[in-house]
């Protein structure tokens, strides 16, 4: 509201107009007056509460005249995060020897190029490294030891994140433990499930990554490592519902919005999880899991979302092979599923979540030369008649079994 104050000419003050209608009338008559400096300060005090009193009411509640709360109305906070799953990242004799080349180097590109732009698109894409990085003697089954390019063209595709802990971690004894986390830690990969030993673990586990402004919990473990002992010092996490338990209790003085449990489990080649598995899944989520994604079978299993106490959880009980030269039926395929995560005023739930299928051409189908991750959209005419018969066949049997079994989640 505009306004002058009073002047100062020699020893008396003069009242200059006031533009307020409260004072108006009687300020008019005023001007013609002389003021002692006492009694013009009174009558500038009694102004001023009548214009405090004026921008009172023309600031106040339009309806109830009351004057509004100061307090600012903000808008919950909001953050969203996009997680992607991969299965288990393979690497048998076969595809060591189409990626390799001339001077001992190793060319893996083709093989994920397909399946990069999904991939890329979560926030986070976490995938099982199911094999160790011995250095040298590169092998498949039994006990795998794959070339450091087959890390770099995974980190290429875009995974984000790690797992090494599965039945292979001990494939190359201390030394392939070892060499795989000095690997992955070099190229900037995060990764979790192996040890250099117990200070290592203690410091490193359960995992922590932030995305988002969402804080994320991932643990990780198996069954075994196919009967090799762990050399000592280094550590495999097992699966041991008293360590498992501790870890949790551990995650969760950590304050994470979401904890998510990784384990390696089940029977190999069985579609449907056993009883372990069905027990396991329904004891973490007893104590404090949020989402489980599981692998190892190398065929995939059904994927459920359960509910309970408001919220939704994830259950994937096996997302079976990303890529591998396994023939069995069923093992030459795969799903990846993606879950999103919202938060809103620090509570985080499930908002969403889905599945995409693949297909992996081998080149003994192909007659290309590199092994192939196709996604179940790639177009039928770029495949060869017995690449389509194949990759038919997978997905036929595929979306029947998820069909039949699959709770409260659709493919995309």
């Amino acid at each position: 509201m505009a306004h002058r104050f009073p002047y100062l000419r020699k020893k008396h003050y003069f009242c200059e107009t006031i533009n307020n209608p409260f004072l108006r009338l009687s300020l008019k008559t005023m001007t013609r007056l002389r003021f002692s400096l006492s009694a013009w300060r009174h009558l500038r005090s009694i102004g001023l509460v009548l214009i405090a009193m004026t921008t009172c009411c023309c600031t106040g509640n339009a309806q109830g005249g009351s004057p509004q709360n100061d307090s600012t109305l903000q808008e919950p906070e909001y953050h969203e995060v996009t997680l992607l799953f991969g299965g288990d990242l393979m690497q048998h004799e076969a595809q060591i020897k189409s990626a390799y080349r001339q001077g001992g180097k190793y060319d893996y590109s083709g093989v994920f190029d397909l399946m990069a732009p999904k991939i890329q698109e979560a926030d986070l894409a976490i995938a099982n490294f199911e094999v160790t990085l011995g250095g040298s003697n590169f092998k498949g089954y039994p006990q795998f030891c794959a070339p450091d390019e087959y890390l770099q063209a995974a980190i290429d595709c875009g995974f984000d994140i790690l797992t090494t802990c599965n039945n292979h971690s001990v494939d190359t004894y201390g030394r392939g433990i070892d060499r795989t986390i000095t690997m992955m830690d070099s190229l900037g990969v995060k990764h979790l499930g192996t040890y250099r030993n117990m200070e290592e673990r203690n410091a490193l586990y359960p995992f922590i990554i932030e995305k988002n402004d969402i804080r994320i919990c991932l643990l990780n473990y198996t069954y075994g490592t196919n009967g090799i002992p762990v050399p000592k010092p280094y550590v495999v996490n097992l699966i041991d519902t008293t360590v498992i338990a501790q870890d949790i209790a551990k995650a969760k003085s950590l304050n994470p919005d979401v904890i998510i449990c990784i384990p390696h489990w089940g029977d190999e080649y069985q579609l449907l999880p056993n009883k372990a598995q069905r027990e396991l899944a329904d004891w973490m989520f007893a104590h404090g899991i949020d989402h489980i994604v599981g692998g190892h079978p190398h065929v995939v299993e059904p994927i459920e979302v359960r509910e309970f106490n408001g919220e939704k959880h994830l259950l994937a009980y096996s997302l079976g092979n990303f890529v591998s030269n396994q023939s069995r039926p069923n093992t030459d395929g795969g799903t990846m599923v993606r879950m999103t995560l919202a938060k809103t005023d620090n509570h985080t739930q499930l908002l969403n979540c889905d599945y995409s299928l693949y297909w992996v051409s081998r080149p003994v189908t192909s007659e290309l030369r590199h092994f192939r991750v196709i996604p179940a959209s790639y177009p039928s005419d770029s495949l060869n008649a017995t690449e389509r018969a194949k990759r038919d066949t997978y997905l036929k049997n595929t979306r029947a079994l998820f069909e039949k079994h699959n709770k409260g989640i659709k493919e995309k």
